[in-house]
């Protein structure tokens, strides 16, 4: 792996960790064995770092999308592999990265919103779209108005003072979410999708407990 991309990956892992300020530039040099000076020919202070890593995990998360759609048996299934995907993400992230990238990284949190109101809305004006026409979402609702809180909604699992990791499963509000947007949306054919693959999440998350 070249030295650019072992700092990247290294710099997302820390961040994602521990929170995006508690996190120094010399603290990434030492995780990698080597000078914070190395880390500056690439990257000219910690707010460039930053909006590299958010580039790129934004990056990621839109390829993961994709892979999503191609995957998926239906729009109900599609937003199920999402749930999974982003369950996956919280089992190691802080919920703190936001606020970090709002009040310290303002050019990294635009471009989180500007992937939520370009690239998220697209996706989701998809499923939707994808829903309808397969019968299983209802063809009377605001496409606009939905995509535009299903995506508002699904980040809110990362505000602390709603949902407090201390008192709060992550993984469990990032569920219900989902579950809230699909049953608000679903026909009577679309309904029993939502319980077939949320007893699935279920077998999985006890055999996993299991383990």
């Amino acid at each position: 792996m070249e030295v650019k991309e072992r700092i990247l990956a290294k710099a997302a892992d820390l961040f994602m960790r521990y929170g995006i300020k508690s996190i120094t530039m010399d603290e990434i040099a030492t995780s990698l064995g080597i000078s914070k000076k190395t880390i500056y020919q690439f990257f000219t202070d910690k707010d460039d770092l930053v909006s590299a890593v958010i580039e790129q995990e934004t990056g990621k998360n839109e390829a993961e999308c994709a892979q999503f759609r191609d995957d998926a048996e239906n729009a109900v299934h599609e937003v199920f592999l999402g749930v999974e995907d982003l369950d996956e993400l919280l089992r190691y992230t802080n919920p703190l990265v936001l606020y970090d990238l709002e009040k310290y990284h303002p050019k990294a949190f635009r471009r989180i919103k500007e992937f939520k109101s370009q690239f998220l809305y697209g996706a989701m004006m998809e499923n939707l779209r994808r829903g309808i026409e397969e019968g299983l979402y209802r063809p009377d609702i605001h496409r606009d108005i939905v995509a535009k809180s299903r995506i508002e909604s699904s980040f809110l699992v990362f505000n602390p003072d709603l949902f407090p990791h201390s008192k709060y499963s992550m993984s469990e509000v990032n569920f219900q979410l989902a579950a809230l947007f699909l049953h608000g949306v679903a026909t009577e054919k679309g309904k029993p999708l939502i319980e077939k693959y949320t007893n699935e999440r279920n077998k999985k998350l006890s055999n996993e407990q299991k383990v």
